[in-house]
């Protein structure tokens, strides 16, 4: 994976369509809170997922509206209500956001082991026999730890197009660039998706190092379908902050500290994408 994102970056840096996707200035960002309402998301020892990311998302918000008095914070939700994933992105689209952020938390599947309970006597023929009795325990509490951020894998391009399609106009500074009747159009559209994805790569990146600069475990920018970044017409990053089924790492993100340092972390990462997006 750490291959392909670094071979895409040094093929988009020698296009001259990059620059569509540079040099505009960042003056709406998107916050989504993942989960919310009837979605708890995954659950930990005390707490659930959708709980932990409006707190952060919330901090978030703060941080950037105090600090960056340019810039307008768009939210997905504000309280614990269920945007559908469709919904979220059509916020970003319709509000002709410059970038999509949504804050989740991650949990490892759940384990299994049978544990020996003793004996029991079983007729087997003209006989009784001892037979082993087990019972299967179901783990869920892991030692995985860190931080990890997702942009959208490339076999869900073609939405993504679709989204820049129907939002061209809103996305361009060049009046009638994304012309449906012309059939270079379709080139424009692929190449913004392209510059999109490279962006969101760097911002990925730059909250990743700032996660590891505040001695995070830092996993890396990976690649997925997801459907809540596949549909938005901008770049657009998934932040898993922590792992819920980590006592230590649950314990942490629900401690105000915590929140405050991971909110710190992405606005950090994002301050430093919007100084380089915008030269």
């Amino acid at each position: 994976m750490r291959i392909t994102l670094l071979s895409f970056i040094i093929l988009l840096a020698s296009s001259p369509f990059l620059a569509l996707a540079n040099g505009k200035k960042i003056s709406k960002i998107v916050l989504d809170a993942g989960h919310g309402g009837q979605d708890n998301g995954a659950k930990g020892t005390f707490s659930s997922e959708k709980d932990l990311t409006l707190d952060v998302v919330l901090k978030l918000g703060k941080i950037i509206s105090d600090s960056m008095k340019d810039v307008q914070v768009i939210y997905t939700r504000t309280t614990d209500s269920y945007p559908t994933l469709v919904d979220r992105h059509e916020i970003a689209n319709k509000s002709n956001a410059d970038m999509f952020l949504s804050v989740h938390v991650n949990s490892t599947a759940y384990t299994y082991s049978r544990v020996f309970q003793g004996y029991r006597m079983v007729k087997k023929g003209h006989k009784r026999v001892k037979q082993p009795v087990y019972k299967t325990i179901r783990h869920h509490e892991t030692k995985t730890n860190g931080v990890e951020t997702y942009v959208l894998g490339l076999h869900r391009n073609s939405q993504k197009e679709e989204a820049i399609g129907e939002y061209g106009e809103t996305i361009s500074d060049e009046p009638g660039l994304l012309n449906e009747n012309d059939p270079q159009t379709a080139i424009i559209i692929s190449q913004y998706s392209q510059a999109f994805l490279s962006r969101s790569v760097t911002l990925g990146t730059k909250i990743q190092q700032q996660f590891s600069m505040e001695g995070r475990q830092d996993l890396g920018v990976k690649q997925k379908g997801l459907e809540v970044l596949a549909g938005s017409a901008m770049p657009g990053v998934l932040v898993e902050i922590g792992f819920i089924n980590n006592i230590r790492e649950e314990t942490y993100l629900n401690s105000e500290k915590g929140q405050w340092e991971v909110a710190m972390a992405i606005y950090r990462g994002i301050k430093a994408y919007k100084a380089e997006a915008e030269k």
